[in-house]
């Protein structure tokens, strides 16, 4: 299990500033095409209200879950907050994020996960360097299919709802205890600079967007477009 997670670091560790470019925008063309597949699915897509109405949304197109009783969670993603006064996606901030999870369980498997950020208070925990789910914000598992979103009191919304995507098919999550961090090698691979995800989601740091970022950004907003 540890030699899993390990590789997987080492690997990146490795690669050069031309590959670890690449891997990157493969990162953001992968977690466009998970909320492209998740708005398209009829039964399983997220209600769209839930996604309007999100103040932040994280995509980790490739979680890979190993282990055996003890299993361990490793996957690389991206991050986009709404603007306040546009209500549109900005620029993309890199993450890591790993967790536990105690239970019988064999094998690996590669998943896709999505969370939406919901409240302010959860917003503020996101800008944190490392957030922990269920202890900095309450995580649960979220909605699915277009009409969940009418039975939806908005008074009882969760913090941040999670999506998981296993063998095709959507579901809800719960990925308590899980650390999201931010992947600064990788904000630095991107964008030239050493960059926390507050310096890119709130203080607007990140100036000059490369071009695959700027593709993120129009995909995104026209996918999940904010509330009118």
């Amino acid at each position: 299990m540890r030699k899993i997670v390990l590789t997987i670091i080492l690997l990146s560790l490795c690669a050069t500033p031309a590959q670890a470019k690449e891997e990157n925008e493969q990162t953001l063309k992968d977690s466009l095409s998970v909320i492209h597949e998740i708005m398209n699915s009829p039964d399983h897509q997220i209600p769209s209200n839930l996604i309007s109405e999100a103040k932040a949304i994280l995509i980790f197109p490739t979680l890979v879950k190993a282990g055996f009783v003890v299993g361990a969670r490793y996957g690389e993603g991206v991050a986009s907050m709404r603007a306040r006064k546009t209500g549109k996606f900005g620029p993309p901030t890199f993450l890591t994020q790993g967790g536990l999870s105690i239970g019988f369980q064999i094998g690996a498997e590669a998943v896709d996960l999505v969370l939406l950020v919901m409240t302010q208070r959860g917003l503020e925990s996101l800008l944190k360097d490392e957030l922990t789910l269920g202890a900095d914000a309450a995580v649960s598992a979220g909605p699915v299919g277009r009409h969940a979103e009418a039975a939806i009191d908005v008074g009882m919304r969760g913090e941040i709802y999670s999506y998981s995507r296993s063998k095709g098919a959507f579901a809800g999550v719960s990925l308590k205890g899980t650390v999201i961090s931010t992947d600064e090698k990788a904000n630095f691979d991107y964008y030239g600079r050493f960059f926390k995800a507050k310096d890119i989601l709130i203080r607007g740091k990140a100036k000059k967007v490369p071009a695959s970022g700027q593709r993120f950004m129009e995909g995104l907003n026209f996918l999940a477009p904010p509330k009118r």
